[in-house]
């Protein structure tokens, strides 16, 4: 699951909702909204994202929320180091391969470090 996939989710639980229902209402499949839920399906667009806020009636903030994860949920992410040393290429690969092994307590910390790395000028 993706981070927009389980913003959805929780959207539609809090609202009582189904996957039906939903789509339904904003014009897209079942079968859609439950690969964009479960993480199988790639980043939503710009329309789709609106008819989400619209259809739940969301503030601005909130949606401006869900557009954010929406942007950083995407389950197939590539990575580009050309140009790079190589110390980032193997790292990029290595984080690659492994990622699925790491605890959540991992990228916990890994997640504080490019948050810090965020604010830096």
């Amino acid at each position: 699951m993706t981070p927009f996939g389980d913003a959805l989710r929780q959207l539609r639980e809090r609202k009582g909702v189904s996957q039906k229902e939903m789509a339904a209402a904003i014009g897209v499949s079942p079968a859609y909204l439950s690969a964009l839920e479960h993480g199988k399906r790639g980043l939503p667009n710009f329309d789709f994202l609106q008819r989400v806020a619209g259809y739940f009636n969301i503030i601005w903030d909130e949606a401006e929320e869900l557009f954010s994860t929406a942007g950083r949920s995407d389950p197939r992410v590539v990575v580009d180091t050309s140009g790079m040393k190589p110390e980032y290429t193997a790292f990029a690969n290595d984080l690659a391969r492994l990622i699925r092994q790491l605890s959540p307590d991992v990228i916990r910390d890994m997640q504080d470090i490019l948050d810090t790395a965020k604010k830096r000028p």
